[in-house]
């Protein structure tokens, strides 16, 4: 039975408290090759992928988005997907994640930084942040070739696979990504109509075994992996 809320599932093999620390990046790489497939099927992009420790069980963040976006329906009907491939996979013998886990599924959300091509593509219109190396002048700097690091914020307008073009001002400059560092969308208060719910939800899906589920703030249990 899939739920939206908070769950655990158990797997075989020893309690992740006998596991060091290091074997997180292995159990990463082990997920990814049984959940990329599964995201990609559904027309959808892995944005990443986590797995950290909470006291003795693995916490593994599934973070999904399109060129469409993705609602809360889709995301659920990701997270079953996945969850299906993570069963099937266990039964196999594979070894994903030892001892008990829980499933988040979500979309990235408005506090993503925008660090790839498709990250730009799919927010044309929305205004950002980003530090910009060199590139074109800005208002005010004509004939001027700026040096060094500044910092813009601009609407983007249009992006593909080597620039992206940002209105800063009323004037639009072509860039090209070398030349940008990570974009942050700014949340504009009178746009919030026009963020989609998809940047505003979460879901965490897993089959409910018959087990306790316990609360994850205490900070001095949860160690999350270096990505």
């Amino acid at each position: 039975m899939t739920q939206r809320g908070r769950a655990t599932r158990s797997t075989a093999g020893p309690r992740v408290g006998d596991r060091p620390r290091s074997d997180l990046g292995a159990h990463r790489a082990r997920l990814r090759a049984v959940i990329e497939p599964v995201v990609s099927a559904a027309g959808y992009d892995l944005e990443d992928l986590s797995v950290s420790r909470a006291g003795r069980r693995h916490v593994v963040r599934v973070i999904v988005d399109g060129d469409g976006g993705i609602d809360l329906d889709r995301v659920a009907d990701v997270s079953r997907a996945v969850s299906t491939a993570l069963d099937a996979a266990e039964e196999t013998g594979s070894d994903l994640v030892a001892g008990e886990y829980q499933l988040e599924v979500s979309s990235p959300g408005v506090d993503r930084p925008l660090t790839l091509p498709r990250h730009w593509r799919r927010n044309v219109g929305r205004l950002v942040k980003v530090t910009a190396r060199g590139g074109p002048a800005l208002p005010g700097q004509r004939g001027q070739q700026p040096s060094g690091e500044r910092q813009l914020t601009a609407r983007v307008v249009a992006a593909d696979e080597e620039t992206v073009v940002l209105d800063c001002d009323g004037q639009s400059t072509e860039w090209r990504y070398p030349d940008l560092g990570p974009g942050r969308v700014q949340v504009e208060f009178n746009r919030l109509d026009e963020v989609a719910d998809e940047d505003l939800t979460e879901i965490e899906d897993t089959e409910t075994e018959d087990t306790e589920t316990e609360d994850f703030d205490d900070e001095d249990d949860v160690e999350d992996e270096e990505r």
